[in-house]
């Protein structure tokens, strides 16, 4: 049965962990906006090559689990190079990498929907392939698809438990630590639960917010 004395304590315990599952998601997302636009920018390479490599690359990361690669950068990766991570490093950077080749599509779609007179323009002023891409495509195309990259902070904040593999200690593992203690699992995994879902909607309803003041932005 449900032990409220018990659930108020533990409850104290694991929102003391949210900061930690927040800060990995954040970081990752960070890291999976910045990558994912470079692998949309060396996509549309002029040269095959590097075409080719940066969406086999994409391809080969979305086809494999994230809690395998997760695995291979804390627990291989330093037997092959001489690189040691702890373990919210090795959590924010494996998040990053496996969600920058979707963040990737998603910038895709929004360079595609630029119309052809853009790029034609930029060409015809004799711009810079740096200050055409800086100043004239990313201005106007990544406004539009805000609220799916938003979405995707979502989706990283949901996958953070998966850290709990590599020990990084971040609700779910916090929460299994309680249970292991108190030998009650109802509590400590029902909380958790109760948490993700509350952040979950916080976020949805600041992403519809979002898009909400970007449609009446544009529709001005």
């Amino acid at each position: 049965m449900w032990n409220w004395d018990y659930a108020m304590e533990v409850g104290a315990v694991l929102l003391r962990a949210l900061p930690a599952a927040l800060l990995a998601a954040a970081t990752g997302f960070v890291i999976a906006s910045t990558v994912g636009l470079l692998i949309a920018a060396l996509i549309r390479s002029r040269f095959a090559a590097v075409r080719r490599t940066a969406s086999g690359v994409a391809h080969f990361i979305r086809s494999t689990p994230l809690l395998v690669q997760l695995f291979f950068l804390y627990y291989s990766l330093p037997m092959l190079v001489p690189v040691s991570m702890t373990a919210f490093w090795t959590g924010a950077i494996g998040l990053g990498l496996h969600y920058s080749t979707y963040m990737s599509e998603v910038y895709r779609s929004g360079i595609d929907a630029l119309p052809k007179g853009q790029w034609e323009a930029a060409t015809a002023l004799n711009l810079s392939k740096r200050r055409t891409w800086f100043s004239v495509v990313l201005p106007q195309a990544i406004p539009p698809v805000l609220p799916i990259m938003g979405n995707y902070l979502i989706v990283i904040f949901k996958e953070t438990p998966t850290l709990s593999a590599i020990t990084y200690i971040e609700l779910l593992l916090r929460a299994k630590n309680e249970a292991s203690v108190s030998y009650r699992v109802f509590e400590p995994y029902t909380i958790v639960g109760i948490i993700f879902i509350v952040g979950s909607l916080l976020m949805s309803f600041l992403v519809s917010r979002l898009e909400i003041r970007w449609k009446r932005r544009t529709s001005v």
